[in-house]
Order: C-alpha cells, then structure tokens, then sequence
C-alpha cells in the first residue's frame, strides 16, 4: 500500500486528489496539509466527503510527511518550494503539477532531483501528454511559414497566465522548429500591431466562470489550418494522472521525471 500526502487539501485540486486517493484500492493517504492560518486546520478533510478519514490538516509539512511516502503538492510555487525542502530532507518523492516557477525556481526542482525523485508536470492529463506528442510531430512535419498561436482557457481562479500547460506546448513547438521560447514568444497585442512577425508563437489567455482548462494550438498558413485542441471537463483527469505520477516516483532513484516518462512514452 502506497501512502501519499496531499498538499493544499482543501483547494480545487486538493479535493479532487483527496477523494481520488480515497478511491484508490492501492494507495492510502498518510498527510494532508494546508498554509499556516488556514481555517481548515485541525479538521479532518472526512468532513466534506460525508465519512471522517481519521485525519487532521495540519500546516507541519515534516508532520504530514511522517507518515507518507510521496507528496503531491497543486499549490503555489512559493509553498511549494518549501514543501520540497522538506521533501529533500526527509527523503520523500514528490509529484508537482505546481504552475507558475521563474526560471531560478525551476532551477531549485532541478537540484532538488540530485537527491529524490521528481515528477514535474504543469499539467497531468494522460492526453494532454499525448497532445504533446502530437504536437512535436505536427511542428516538425508542416512547414516553419504555418503561423503558431496557442489560446487557453480556464477558471477566474487561475492567477498565473498563460498556464503552465499552454507554455510547455509553445516549448514543444518552438524546440522541433529550432527556436527558443523566450526569443519568440508573443504574450499580448493590442493597438497597432503592424502585421504579424513571422517565426513567432503567439499566446491568448480567457479567463472566466469555472472552465477547468481548454487549450488549443493552431498551425495557420494560406487556405488552411491545423488545430489541435484538448478539453478538460472535470478535475478528475489530473487527479488520476497526478496519482499514476505517484505510483512510478515511488518506484524510482532520484532524478527528474515528467508525465511522457510516467506513461512510458
């Protein structure tokens, strides 16, 4: 029986992995916690589920830690890199589907991984992964002069744009077509733009109501296009892949995983 924590318990996703964890014939959950000040400490996160769970949340990441084996942490990435300290110390995996890292905190998960194993996913779906796939071969099959423009949509809850997923698919493309991201990204138009700069990838953020996240990435050239496009209804789908993720970081020597690594891709 694999025992996991569940960082942010009470959160949209918090709750969705609680109740995947509960479900789960093979795993059980050992810690649940939340930031310090939360009004939900103390209480055992049964109560919302109709049956308590004989569990408090508790604020003690080492406490929540104690009695599990890896940790699944949706937060923020300020609490999440502290979460992952702890990890370090108490040798635990970790699974983080956490969006939003600067590129010096991304670097602190890379060293993390010298001493546990990670897996880092800005997005768990198993078919955003293939989505990815799909992606690397469409940009490495239709020509460079197809233009690149990547919409999501999610929640008005969401405070980081454009989403973690949204990004990794600009990577994807921007690597098979020999570019960086960072050169080639273009976050935002308005005004007079003047036409658009070829070898670009453009983004556009929606955010509003309770989408849970829509993405689509649009190949554009004269007289066609090519979208490809994915659609998350319900947190569940992160949720059983964040515990998929679980189960092969258990197993695994310290390094840096990501999902096409846990689905054997």
């Amino acid at each position: 029986m694999l025992t996991l924590a569940i960082a942010g318990c009470t959160g949209r996703m918090g709750r969705a992995l609680v109740e995947a964890v509960i479900g789960a014939p093979d795993l059980s959950l050992g810690g649940v916690l939340e930031q310090s000040g939360s009004v939900f400490l103390g209480r055992d996160p049964g109560d919302w589920l109709g049956s308590p769970l004989g569990l408090r949340i508790t604020s003690d990441v080492s406490q929540a830690l104690s009695g599990s084996s890896v940790l699944i942490d949706f937060t923020r990435p300020q609490a999440t890199l502290s979460h992952l300290e702890a990890c370090v110390r108490h040798r635990r995996a970790i699974v983080i589907g956490t969006t939003g890292f600067a590129a010096d905190e991304k670097a602190q998960i890379v060293d993390a991984s010298r001493h546990i194993p990670i897996v880092f996913a800005p997005n768990m779906s198993v078919g955003v992964t293939v989505v990815l796939a799909l992606l690397e071969q469409a940009a490495r099959l239709l020509p460079t002069d197809y233009d690149v423009e990547i919409t999501e949509a999610h929640h008005r809850y969401k405070v980081d744009a454009p989403s973690g997923t949204a990004l990794r698919m600009g990577e994807v493309v921007a690597a098979q077509r020999g570019w960086n991201l960072a050169d080639v990204a273009v976050y935002g138009r308005s005004g007079v733009t003047g036409a658009r700069p070829p070898k670009t990838v453009g983004f556009a953020t929606v955010r509003g109501g309770d989408v849970v996240g829509d993405h689509t990435v649009s190949f554009m050239a004269e007289g066609e296009r090519v979208e490809i496009t994915h659609k998350a209804s319900s947190r569940a789908t992160f949720a059983l892949g964040a515990l998929r993720a679980a189960r092969f970081v258990a197993q695994q020597a310290p390094g840096l995983f990501d999902m096409r690594a846990v689905l054997g891709l």
